[in-house]
């Protein structure tokens, strides 16, 4: 079953979370050890972030240095085949615009086909960390729409080269992004509900959105996506609190806002014991409420802090 299929199925509110593939050098491990760690609690899909290059600076001798490519989290395909493989639980590798040429794009989509993975999330991606303002790869796309498209034309049995393939129905169903305080490039709310729905025509089944601390924002984007006539499941993004610095650190990078309560809470803490503590805390908060409004599911980002979501999924699930 494809994850809308699960989604649709499911008469309480499944549960679902996101991992990074190991750094490069390191095993698949604690991969494992992340989903041991949640599997009790009956994931329906597990996502797997992709990652794009970077531009370092090597030396190559003599006080010379070379400009190169490198990546430090690759194998998000062979991470989902592994995950697959082993626990029978959807994966859905992510399918980013940044750093990737159309035909790499392509290649990812043949090797996904191969092993049988048929569930994506398509986005757009992070710029460069050099640059400073999003620029599309040479030969890839500029905007998750575009990457929509191909991933469309693929389905349809459409080769880039113009050559086609034989097939009976679509390969990949997929989801989006949605941003309940708005996407930090777009220049209104206005705008970036357009583009959703412009997603959701496009083919998107269901939408995960950015993380967010305040369910008032998430029930607010869900009424305006509803009176816009987006209709697909909208999947709240949750992620549990570790680290004091968190506070700031967040807000600044994935452009979200804190509650008062949630802050003056955090400014208490003297330890990142405590911090965690209060993120648990508030997190179980957030995810019991949403359960109760009848949400579809509910999906955990576990970057340091699979113990944390653990904690928060033994009290709502």
């Amino acid at each position: 079953m494809r994850v809308i299929d699960l989604i649709s199925n499911t008469k309480t509110t499944a549960f679902s979370f996101e991992i990074l593939p190991p750094l490069k050098g390191n095993n698949i491990v604690r991969v494992y050890q992340t989903i041991d760690l949640l599997r009790p609690f009956d994931p329906k899909y597990i996502n797997i972030t992709t990652h794009r290059s970077e531009l370092v600076y090597k030396e190559v001798g003599d006080n010379l240095y070379k400009k190169m490519a490198e990546r430090h989290r690759p194998g998000t395909v062979a991470i989902a085949a592994a995950i697959q493989n082993k626990y029978k639980i959807n994966v859905v590798p992510h399918l980013i615009c940044s750093g990737f040429t159309k035909s790499e794009t392509e290649y990812a989509l043949i090797d996904l086909q191969f092993l049988g993975i048929h569930d994506l999330l398509v986005l757009r991606g992070d710029k460069a960390k050099h640059e400073k303002n999003f620029a599309q790869t040479n030969d890839g796309h500029a905007h998750a729409i575009d990457l929509q498209d191909q991933v469309n034309d693929f389905n349809a049995g459409k080769f880039l080269d113009g050559s086609s393939m034989e097939h009976t129905e679509a390969i990949f169903s997929y989801g989006v992004a949605g941003y309940p305080e708005k996407h930090d490039e777009a220049p209104n709310m206005d705008s970036d509900i357009y583009w959703l729905k412009e997603k959701v025509k496009r083919g998107a089944e269901y939408v995960v959105t950015q993380m967010f601390f305040d369910n008032e924002k998430y029930f607010a984007f869900v009424d305006r996506c509803r009176a816009e006539g987006i209709n697909v499941p909208i999947i709240p993004g949750l992620k549990p609190i570790t680290f004091m610095n968190q506070l700031t650190a967040l807000p600044k990078i994935f452009h979200v806002d804190m509650p008062e309560p949630l802050v003056l809470e955090l400014n208490k803490c003297k330890t990142d014991a405590a911090a965690t503590e209060v993120g648990v805390e508030w997190c179980t908060m957030q995810a019991k409420e949403l359960k109760q409004h009848g949400v579809p599911s509910i999906h955990f980002y576990t970057l340091m802090a699979t113990q944390s979501v653990k904690r928060v999924a033994e009290q709502v699930y």
